[in-house]
């Protein structure tokens, strides 16, 4: 059982705040990887999850890469951290909560990508202009930041 599970028995559906992280992980072809997600059932959504004690938000953003996909990470860099009434939950089963998501960028990825079935229905690479429709909310906005970043950097370098 994990932090989460241990602190949810003590406060039941009360209001927690969660810190987590997600990453925008990029192929060598400028591709996003996009996880098409159990819960809820078929939208498409980041890499990513809740902090466990001890970890650092990009340690949360590696292990997570980590255990969804198989694949690993390098260098990270920071879109922003998304914090606020915005993003306030409350789950099917009643539980509410707010989180505080630090959003990174890679394309220092290696491994071999390999579905988790438990968490996940597909994942797959699309170009920033293909991406599907139906994207988890904040995740949408942490792509529309990413997108903006990205190609002010491709501007700057010329590529």
């Amino acid at each position: 059982m994990g932090y989460i599970e241990e602190i949810r028995k003590l406060v039941g559906h009360r209001p927690m705040i969660f810190v987590g992280s997600v990453l925008v992980a990029i192929d060598g072809q400028g591709r996003i990887l996009m996880q098409q997600r159990k819960f809820p059932e078929g939208v498409w959504g980041l890499p990513g999850g809740l902090m466990e004690l001890g970890e650092s938000t990009e340690d949360v953003a590696r292990r997570e890469l980590f255990e969804e996909t198989g694949l690993s990470v390098g260098d990270l860099s920071l879109i922003n951290v998304y914090s606020g009434p915005d993003q306030y939950i409350k789950a099917a089963n009643g539980d509410e909560f707010y989180v505080v998501t630090a959003a990174y960028y890679s394309t220092s990825i290696t491994g071999k990508l390999v579905v988790d079935p438990k968490e996940s229905l597909a994942y797959e690479y699309f170009l920033p202009n293909e991406l599907p429709n139906n994207i988890v909310g904040s995740h949408r906005t942490i792509l529309d930041e990413f997108l903006r970043i990205y190609e002010r950097e491709r501007v700057k370098t010329g590529r």
